[in-house]
């Protein structure tokens, strides 16, 4: 009679020490990017030293990296398939390689490297305890929700992340009592270390009327075709690099070199890193689509050609500023229609479209809820068949 309280309350210790340790990383990596930021911010020429930073990443990567490049894709192909246990110079090695992609300069996100060292630390735990395949494919699916949810300071997010981006066209209900604890465990740890989230401007919402909804509609679409077309921008920088530059280690130096061409082109540095300050305007003030194509540029040589850091904030960015832009042409003011924005693009790109609904009635309040879950459904039906993360397959196959 003692089993299966005994097996219960193993999954729960389990589902604790995974969300303890995605806590612990996502703190400890959002203060160092946050000091890596500011550095850069203070010391524009570093981004000089952009090539130079691809060239470790892509030497270390290429060495000694054993899979990991492949990143959240290794995390899914493991749940879906479970064989080898992460390799623990995972979450280092993604950890490092953000930090110096941001400091000189790449165009990058964090969300992504938070998933993958917190799914990396979760199944090294795992190990200690010995799990079988089931407990370890529990333990990877809430610790890749645990790492994204407290990244963003989102835990229902997080909740229902893990278990939606496994699978292309569903949400599968498994994993639910370790996505949960894991999930709420790691929000609680990461309140321990106060203002290390972001904050974004709360969008004032707008009288329901049929304008309004055809707007979302329409929004919805556009939404949808922008994450097309942002993730085959990626794919292409790396088709053109695997063609051209036969040697991987060399792809981001490349990919360095033309960054700092185009920065120097550009003139203004505004996309480098994250670019958190555009998306807290674009929440306030309407964005201009120039700003929407040249994030979609910059990201796609960054993440195209091996820099490291993830497609959450760059998506999130031209998310935001598309909304924004657009609020000029319906209903709804910048700061509605660039939430919608911020949650749908990630949501479709990513397949993962009820989590993102759900982040931003986190973020931006309960009143976005019907308009999110709208927009992040029609972004999703309009992204097509493309993927952004190689490792997700469709239910059933």
């Amino acid at each position: 009679m003692l089993r299966l309280p005994m097996k219960l309350l193993r999954r729960v210790l389990l589902s604790l020490g995974a969300g303890t340790l995605a806590g612990l990383s996502a703190a400890l990596f959002l203060h160092v990017l946050n000091l890596a930021t500011t550095t850069r911010e203070s010391r524009p020429e570093l981004v000089y030293f952009l090539p130079l930073a691809g060239a470790l990443i892509g030497f270390v990567y290429h060495r000694y990296g054993n899979g990991a490049e492949r990143g959240t894709s290794l995390v899914l192909d493991e749940i879906h398939d479970p064989k080898t246990r992460l390799p623990v110079r995972m979450a280092p090695f993604v950890f490092i390689g953000t930090i110096l992609t941001h400091l000189f300069g790449g165009s990058a996100g964090r969300e992504g490297t938070a998933v993958q060292v917190a799914a990396s630390l979760a199944d090294g735990f795992g190990g200690i305890f010995r799990t079988d395949p089931d407990e370890r494919k529990r333990l990877l699916i809430a610790g890749a929700g645990a790492g994204f949810g407290s990244a963003i300071g989102a835990p229902f997010a997080g909740f229902v992340f893990g278990m939606e981006v496994v699978w292309v066209d569903r949400l599968k209900p498994y994993a639910l009592l370790e996505s949960a604890v894991a999930s709420v465990t790691a929000f609680g740890v990461m309140r321990l270390f106060p203002g290390l989230h972001t904050n974004y401007p709360r969008p004032e919402m707008p009288d329901l009327s049929l304008r309004l909804a055809l707007t979302v509609v329409g929004a919805g679409v556009a939404f949808g075709l922008l994450a097309r077309a942002f993730m085959a921008s990626v794919h292409a920088v790396e088709r053109v690099q695997a063609r051209f530059v036969r040697v991987p280690a060399l792809r981001p130096v490349v990919g360095g070199v033309l960054l700092v061409a185009l920065y120097l082109w550009e003139g203004t540095y505004r996309f480098t890193g994250l670019g958190i300050p555009i998306i807290q305007d674009a929440l306030v003030e309407p964005a201009g689509w120039p700003v929407v194509a040249l994030k979609v540029l910059f990201t796609a040589i960054t993440l195209g050609s091996g820099f490291k850091g993830g497609e959450f904030i760059p998506l999130v960015f031209v998310g935001t500023a598309l909304g924004s832009h657009l609020s000029g042409y319906g209903a709804g003011g910048a700061g509605f229609l660039g939430a919608l924005g911020f949650a749908a693009v990630f949501g479709a790109a990513s397949n993962t479209p009820f989590a993102c609904a759900i982040m931003a009635t986190e973020i931006f309040g309960l009143g976005l809820a019907p308009y999110a879950l709208a927009a992040c459904a029609i972004a999703y039906v309009c992204s097509g068949d493309r993927r952004i993360y190689a490792g997700q397959r469709r239910a059933g196959g």
